[in-house]
């Protein structure tokens, strides 16, 4: 969740980038994986710190990319790499094709850690529409409620619905007003797929991370990974 892994990435040929975001104390949409700020990542005055509670300027004190992530040992340090802007990371969409998939990180019983449902989807369209990419941007999330805003709000983005659980795929959607679905990627089967695409809905699994895994996934006619 770094600019120099963003554009790694790009330079490598992707054509969707992955992200998820928070909003600082002075609602600034930013791009992190975690809403806290990582101890075992990010170093700085105080880690472990929820990124709602700092302003942007706060925030640019952590270093988030000179320490290696533990789970991922192959992983190469980028010192000096800030939790970056939204706005930022669109702005590497310049030139290219290169698509976002947006994933709010919000929590109904964590409310301190994000801006509620209506500011923070209201935030991300403003940082979509400014720069011009509404049709390269997908949101994403666990929680149905900012993907309903967005269908309220602006209807023609993409709206992805993050489950685990096995359930009803249709009743997924229903709830989530979502335009693809996002499955864990044992739940996808090619019946599955079939049903969900005839229903109009595309099925983007996640998080499969090994070749036999997706070409299970490519061969249940998957539209992404």
């Amino acid at each position: 969740n770094t600019l120099p892994a963003f554009r790694y990435a790009i330079a490598e040929g992707v054509d969707v980038l992955e992200m998820d975001v928070a909003a600082t104390k002075d609602s600034v949409v930013v791009v992190s994986h975690d809403p806290v700020l990582n101890p075992d990542i990010c170093s700085g005055p105080k880690p472990g710190t929820a990124i709602h509670s700092l302003t942007l300027a706060e925030l640019r004190e952590y270093d988030c990319g000179a320490r290696k992530n533990p789970l991922f040992p192959e992983q190469i340090p980028a010192p000096g790499a800030r939790v970056p802007t939204l706005e930022e990371v669109f702005e590497l969409g310049r030139g290219n094709a290169v698509e976002f998939n947006v994933e709010t990180k919000i929590f109904a019983d964590k409310p301190e850690l994000t801006p509620g449902p209506e500011e923070f989807t209201q935030l991300i369209l403003a940082s979509v529409r400014w720069h011009g990419v509404a049709s390269r941007v997908i949101l994403q999330s666990f929680d149905p409620r900012t993907l309903r805003v967005m269908h309220r709000l602006d209807p023609s983005i993409r709206r992805a619905a993050l489950f685990e659980t096995d359930r009803d795929w249709g009743e997924v959607a229903r709830e989530f007003e979502a335009t693809q679905l996002g499955p864990e990627f044992h739940l996808v089967t090619r019946e599955r797929v079939a049903q969900a695409h005839a229903a109009g809905l595309g099925v983007v699994p996640w998080t499969a991370n090994r070749p036999e895994d997706w070409a299970k996934l490519a061969d249940a006619n998957c539209d992404a990974i």
